[in-house]
C-alpha cells in the first residue's frame, strides 16, 4: 500500500481545492516507485472493472483534433 504523503497536513472537504494543479503537485511529490505502484493499482482497478481491456492490442489515435477548454 502507498504511504500517505501530503503537502498540506490539513483536511478539507472542499472540491474547489482539488484542482488539476494541486493533484499534479501531489503526484510530483511522490517518488518514482510510489508513482509506479499507483500506476499498477489504477491498472488493476481498470482491469477489475473491464477485464476485456487486456484483449485490446493497441490504442488507436483519433482522426479528429481534441481541444480541452477550462473555465478560470
Amino acid at each position: 500500500m502507498l504511504e500517505e504523503k501530503t503537502l498540506d497536513r490539513s483536511i478539507s472537504h472542499n472540491r474547489q481545492q482539488e484542482t488539476p494543479e494541486a493533484k499534479a503537485k501531489w503526484f510530483q511529490s511522490l517518488s518514482m516507485p510510489e508513482r509506479m505502484e499507483l500506476f499498477c493499482e489504477f491498472t488493476d482497478l481498470a482491469l477489475s472493472a473491464h477485464p476485456s481491456l487486456q484483449e485490446k492490442k493497441y490504442a488507436q489515435p483519433t482522426a479528429e483534433r481534441i481541444q480541452v477548454i477550462s473555465a478560470k
